[in-house]
């Protein structure tokens, strides 16, 4: 399939509406955040969290929204939850939405901490530093969406974590992107454009039972 036939998006489509959905979905993420605290289960989160989006205007959520709290974070996003987890007072959790405004997908994600632990802060901060890097590897160099993920497999092992490549990111765009048949990001042979990527990175720490997530859209 040619990159046009990938990055087919609807009559509908607005480049503006996508960042203007991205952004609304950063502030509900921050918000879910807000309202995670030390003693909730992982279902008490994510019931808490569909509760809060309710009131935010969207059209509807477009993915499950995703919250795991310590080894869960490990799992990717079509793997179950290991039980119910209770989030610690010294422990790491992420959280993932997509969530369609104004007729168009946005989705997020980022990791916390609730305590002092340095390698799950270390953690949590480098999952956002490697986006960060990855995503202007990407906008400098303007590889394929293959290349950007062997850089990232790399740039992780540089900082001391595995990168997970069964998360590869995936296309969003006015709703619903499935449609569109984008595939992963990750294998794509082409140079991605800017506005219809999600480029996810989920690490994980070499020898204890934690990782950390970060996603957002390539512009």
């Amino acid at each position: 399939m040619d990159l046009a036939r990938r990055e087919a998006v609807g009559a509908k489509f607005s480049a503006e509406a996508m960042k203007r959905a991205q952004a609304l979905t950063w502030d509900a993420t921050g918000k879910i955040a807000a309202i995670i605290k030390p003693g909730m289960r992982e279902s008490e989160a994510i019931a808490a969290s569909k509760a809060l989006l309710g009131t935010l205007g969207m059209d509807r959520i477009w993915h499950p929204v995703l919250i795991r709290f310590g080894e869960n974070t490990l799992r990717t996003f079509s793997e179950r939850s290991e039980n119910d987890p209770v989030l610690g007072d010294d422990d790491i959790y992420f959280i993932d939405i997509g969530v369609v405004f104004g007729a168009h997908e946005g989705d997020c994600g980022f990791t916390r901490t609730t305590g002092t632990d340095p390698e799950m802060q270390r953690c949590a901060d480098d999952a956002k530093r490697l986006f960060d890097i990855v995503h202007t590897h990407w906008r400098t160099e303007k590889v394929t969406g293959q290349a950007l993920y062997e850089f990232a497999k790399a740039q992780a092992e540089a900082l001391g974590w595995v990168l997970n490549l069964d998360i590869k990111g995936h296309r969003v765009s006015d709703f619903p992107h499935a449609i569109y048949k984008g595939g992963k990001l990750g294998d794509l042979a082409d140079t991605p454009n800017g506005g219809l990527w999600i480029l996810e990175i989920q690490i994980a720490h070499p020898t204890r039972a934690f990782g950390a997530f970060y996603e957002d859209l390539l512009v």
